[in-house]
């Protein structure tokens, strides 16, 4: 099935869309907090600790929402924690200058960020069926690119009319209207998870599923090193646009590599794919640590996200196949809690490797820790087991 069929099916747009702008603020809330604090003279020491709280607790909060949603159904869960995550983001826009209200605003902002990304992904099989899961996962990974460009583009033009405040008010808003048109979709509303699953340990005792898990947080360490070495790369190259460059023509690898995925015929156990592209993401990113003239850079930018969306689009379908009945919403939570603990963790080491190394070593050091997680990606591999079908293959293959 082609895209535009995919996307023309019923309630496709609806909960697609809805799942789009509801996700704007997870690519325009920290960026718009960071410069209001700035804005009213906060030192970056709070604007750091304001940034972790909104992260830790947004990691923290994922997989107990998506348990809700397991046990709850989407709608209540969907329109109940975006409510909570407004008022939090709007306790940081209406109070920049008390450090209390702006830090509990981050941490209900980040604690109740709905689960917009596990619902729809839990969604797919509902509106596509399951022979056109590969292709909608596609397209949700290439979705997923545009609210990383679009995020950043809408604080930008936010400020051009009026403070920085504003880019805050608009994040809040954009969740809490992007969760009430998904939430109050006819399949949102009807969707119910399997029975089971409620033990403490929910997805996290499918033992292959944990170790795709640790492998994608090693992915994440490489691209959290990226954000880092783009800085350092700019401030000693001339490249017009800065940073923001390259990060951008990485989502745009992204981008095409999620078309092209969803557009090809793998025979691979998808195990296996998983495997073969962590090992291509980490060969890439291995290729910054050459810091090549600006042109160069720019195309081994752009390599950086080819296969980026390949493994998230197969690490979905593995997902949907190997969590355990009754928890897939957690499971797909987890998921992103682990990518997005490791994309921190890989910033951090890049900054403190770059202090006595340069942005070479930085750049080598995460993609290292890619490397040691395409291990853990075997891992799975050899783990599989037979399951449910997935879009045409199963995970045993």
């Amino acid at each position: 099935m082609s895209y535009a069929r995919l996307v023309s099916r019923p309630y496709v747009p609806r909960a697609l869309g809805g799942a789009l702008i509801g996700r704007l603020p997870t690519a325009m809330t920290a960026l718009a907090m960071t410069l209001t604090l700035r804005a009213h003279d906060a030192d970056f020491r709070f604007v750091g600790a304001a940034t972790a709280v909104l992260a830790v607790a947004g990691a923290l909060g994922g997989p107990v929402l998506g348990r809700m949603v397991d046990r709850w159904g989407q709608t209540a869960v969907l329109l109940s924690s975006s409510a909570v995550a407004g008022c939090g983001t709007l306790l940081i826009a209406f109070g920049p200058t008390s450090r209390a209200p702006v830090l509990v605003g981050a941490a209900l902002a980040g604690a109740a960020t709905p689960p917009l990304e596990p619902c729809l992904r839990a969604l797919w099989p509902v509106l596509v069926g399951r022979d056109n899961l590969r292709r909608a996962y596609a397209l949700d990974a290439a979705a997923q690119e545009l609210v990383f460009i679009g995020g950043p583009l809408l604080v930008s033009a936010t400020l051009l009319l009026g403070p920085p405040e504003a880019a805050v008010v608009l994040s809040a808003g954009l969740g809490l209207v992007g969760s009430l048109v998904m939430a109050t979709s006819r399949p949102s509303r009807e969707w119910r998870g399997s029975p089971g699953g409620h033990d403490w340990l929910g997805p996290l005792r499918s033992r292959p599923l944990v170790l795709l898990f640790v492998g994608l947080a090693g992915a994440g360490t490489a691209i959290g090193g990226l954000n880092i070495v783009a800085v350092a790369y700019a401030e000693r190259h001339p490249l017009v646009g800065g940073a923001g460059t390259l990060l951008a023509l990485s989502a745009c690898g992204a981008l095409i590599g999620a078309v092209v995925y969803g557009r090809t015929g793998w025979s691979l156990a998808p195990t296996a794919q998983a495997a073969l592209f962590g090992t291509g993401l980490a060969t890439t990113y291995l290729l910054v640590a050459v810091m090549g003239p600006t042109p160069v850079m720019a195309l081994v930018s752009l390599s950086t996200g080819l296969f980026l969306s390949p493994l998230l689009v197969v690490s979905f379908g593995l997902v949907d196949v190997m969590a355990p009945e009754g928890t897939l919403t957690e499971a797909f939570a987890w998921l992103i809690t682990l990518l997005t603990t490791g994309t921190a963790l890989g910033s951090a080491l890049a900054g403190l490797v770059m202090e006595h190394g340069g942005p070479s070593a930085a750049a080598a050091s995460t993609a290292l820790c890619a490397l040691c997680g395409v291990g853990f990606l075997l891992g799975c591999h050899r783990l599989r087991r037979p399951v449910k079908q997935d879009s045409g293959a199963s995970a045993a293959e």
